[in-house]
């Protein structure tokens, strides 16, 4: 951990978000009561059900989900992200400047976290937590709000997302491995900091050039933040995307495999789910697609579609080979070519 502050002040961050996230809808006190309960309940009946599907996880515990509001999602987020990159961003030093400046990257990521925080339905954050062990996250506002925004059954709903979010912990509490690797990777990526950052002022007129290009020929959507990166970050951010394209994806289909089960109308949330995730407003777009938003929603397809295509070739025994270490995670260019990757991890 550096001695001077950090590159950004979390602390404010999460004072920021607080004080600019939107309230979540009005919902009648016996109804907040049973979503509470209700996901709580979900989350670890969740989590079997993705170990008898996947094969992973026996004989680790169930742990207990937290279910939180949106400001309550925000602290969480926060204290996560201090914990995987405070030993990352480049120490600033110390003085009044330095801690001038964390304070204002603070108050930019406090903006960010306000705008996800109406959306996000619920997280595994691995460095979160009071011992920066992991915890899991449900945001019951969130998940009310879209439950009623897509007008399917409330508890078949709030399983699906159980699944999806029980997924990701157990990809990081049954892979010893990963959560250390995901860490080392974004530090990887923080160390280049320095070196890059007087590039983003000059690269942007262009990044944004090309983020216009794309979306007028229709191509796919892409992150700003990756069009900002110099030569020496596009590899480190090509295996972290290819790796979060993994997790995602992975997640996404497991929660529609487990889903007939005990999702009765798992179809009819995963299209209404979808269409739901393309649409906004054009502000929303707009800062969906400077976030990365959009991106990630692709990741999702992209990831869920790798995942599909291994299982249908060597089964959910041969695909877990992608966890037994970082040599056998996908490359993004795998990710996009599953057969490539079965024929490098299984000839």
């Amino acid at each position: 951990m550096a001695d001077g502050p950090a590159s950004v002040d979390w602390n404010v961050a999460a004072l920021t978000a607080s004080r600019l996230v939107r309230p979540g809808p009005a919902v009648p006190l016996a109804e907040a009561e049973t979503t509470v309960n209700q996901l709580r309940a979900l989350a670890g009946r969740a989590e079997g059900h993705v170990r008898e599907l996947t094969g992973m996880g026996d004989g680790l515990p169930l742990l207990p989900a937290e279910v939180v509001d949106r400001p309550g999602w925000v602290r969480g987020a926060a204290e996560g992200l201090a914990v995987l990159t405070g030993g990352g961003f480049p120490p600033l030093g110390p003085g009044r400047l330095p801690a001038l400046l964390s304070g204002t990257a603070g108050v930019q990521a406090g903006v960010v976290l306000a705008y996800l925080a109406s959306r996000v339905l619920g997280q595994y954050d691995p460095f979160g937590g009071p011992d920066g062990g992991g915890r899991l996250l449900l945001v019951a506002p969130n998940v009310v709000s879209a439950q009623r925004a897509l007008d399917v059954p409330p508890e078949d709903f709030r399983m699906w997302v159980c699944l999806h979010e029980a997924t990701h912990r157990l990809q990081f509490t049954a892979v010893p491995w990963l959560r250390a690797h995901f860490a080392a990777e974004v530090g990887r990526l923080l160390e280049h900091l320095d070196d890059t950052a007087a590039g983003v002022v000059s690269r942007l007129p262009d990044a944004l050039r090309e983020m216009l290009r794309r979306d007028r020929a229709g191509g796919p959507p892409v992150a700003l933040v990756e069009l900002l990166q110099g030569p020496d970050q596009r590899a480190v951010l090509d295996r972290l995307i290819a790796l979060s394209t993994l997790l995602e994806g992975h997640a996404d289909h497991v929660m529609d495999a487990v889903g007939p089960t005990v999702v009765p109308t798992v179809a009819t949330i995963r299209a209404r789910f979808t269409a739901r995730r393309r649409g906004g407003g054009l502000a929303d777009r707009v800062l969906r697609a400077l976030l990365g938003v959009d991106a990630k929603v692709r990741q999702y397809a992209q990831g869920a579609e790798f995942t599909r295509q291994v299982v249908d070739a060597v089964g959910m025994t041969g695909f877990n080979a992608v966890w037994h270490s970082r040599e056998t995670l996908p490359t993004r260019a795998e990710i996009a070519e599953p057969r490539a990757w079965v024929r490098r991890v299984h000839g």
